[in-house]
């Protein structure tokens, strides 16, 4: 571990040396390459400092005790040492978990799909309260958020949705959301008083560039349309919604939120580039498919991952079994808790993984 830190701390400096050049300041798209490196190595560097810090401390400390006789000097030194000592574990920690390695999808933006499941116009109905979570958790980031494709009905609730979240680390906090989520509570339409069972899929799928994704031409059928539903002034009037239809695998996209056609067919290659680029993801997830098992969250997206018991007021995640009782918090966006707890088991998990292996 140490001699990897060491080369990192060591690219770091060159990275800082390079940065004052005047060749590469004039060069904007390497500036923007090293910047972006020397951010990502920051953290790693800075908490391998203060490890070696803290390892200089408890030699000096050690050094003390050894030379002194004062009684209140090796005191000192004493508390200094078992400081020192109890903070270096503390840094090891922080600094295994600091060379995992990264997922790198992370920093990229998210597209996000709900689809209502088991529970009729319920299942809608919290799929919409379920988008809206997102929203409010988005803004609270302050991310972008942008719809790409939307199928309500006619109580206010959605049969699916598919929206774009652009913002730094969109990826890393969101993709532990990807899997089935349960609501339980009485529909208002339920004159017994009973409690149903309704249930939502949820996929998250970074953003996929055109480098990532090369689609063939030949392999998708384009169809342009009016679009239908509540839209607004000149919507419903010209051929602007598209549909896309990816042959190779049976994928179809139906864009209609913007008046341009242009404008929803770019919309529409976005979701179809990231699907295509799940599937990818899930096909190298598969292939390795212990690695797979030893993560949190971001496996089969059957599994059900999350329940919000409405008459108890709780939120459970099956997978970290974490149980917070403050419903009305979450569902208005507040779901950072869930998403650190995911984030600390998964890293334990990994953690874990690198213990065996070695």
């Amino acid at each position: 571990m140490f001699d990897k830190l060491d080369d990192t701390l060591m690219r770091y400096e060159e990275i800082m040396n390079q940065l004052s050049e005047p060749d590469v300041a004039n060069d904007t798209a390497r500036f923007k390459k090293l910047m972006k490196e020397q951010s990502d190595l920051t953290p790693v560097v800075e908490t391998y400092k203060e490890y070696k810090q803290c390892k200089q401390n408890i030699d000096d400390s050690l050094t003390m005790l050894e030379e002194e006789s004062d009684e209140e000097m090796r005191e000192l030194a004493k508390e200094e040492l078992n400081g020192s000592k109890a903070r270096i574990e503390e840094i090891e920690q922080k600094l295994k978990v600091l060379l995992l390695p990264k997922d790198p999808n992370d920093d990229k933006n998210v597209i996000v799909e709900i689809r209502a499941g088991a529970g009729g116009d319920e299942a809608a109905l919290f799929a919409a309260e379920i988008y809206r979570m997102y929203v409010h958790y988005a803004e609270g980031q302050r991310w972008k958020v942008e719809t790409l494709e939307m199928e309500e009905i006619g109580i206010g609730g959605m049969k699916s949705v598919n929206f774009m979240i652009t913002g730094q680390g969109a990826y890393s906090k969101m993709k532990y959301e990807s899997g089935v989520h349960r609501v339980q509570r009485v529909p208002e339409t339920e004159s017994g008083g009973r409690i149903h069972t309704s249930t939502i899929t949820v996929a998250v799928m970074p953003e996929a560039e055109e480098v990532d994704v090369e689609i063939d031409e030949k392999d998708v059928r384009i169809d342009v349309m009016r679009a239908s539903g509540n839209g607004g002034q000149c919507v419903n009037t010209t051929d602007s919604a598209v549909r896309l239809t990816h042959y190779p695998t049976g994928i179809v996209i139906y864009s209609q939120t913007e008046k341009s056609q242009i404008q929803n067919k770019a919309k529409a290659y976005a979701l179809l580039r990231a699907k295509l680029y799940d599937i990818e993801c899930q096909k190298a997830h598969d292939a390795e498919a212990e690695a797979r098992r030893s993560q949190i969250g971001t496996g089969d997206r059957s599994e059900k991952i999350r329940t919000y018991n409405f008459p108890q007021g709780r939120v459970t995640d099956h997978r970290i079994n974490l149980t917070l009782y403050k419903l009305d918090k979450i569902m208005n966006g507040d779901i950072q808790e869930i998403l650190d707890a995911c984030i600390a088991a998964d890293q334990a998990a990994k953690l874990s993984n690198l213990a065996d292996q070695d």
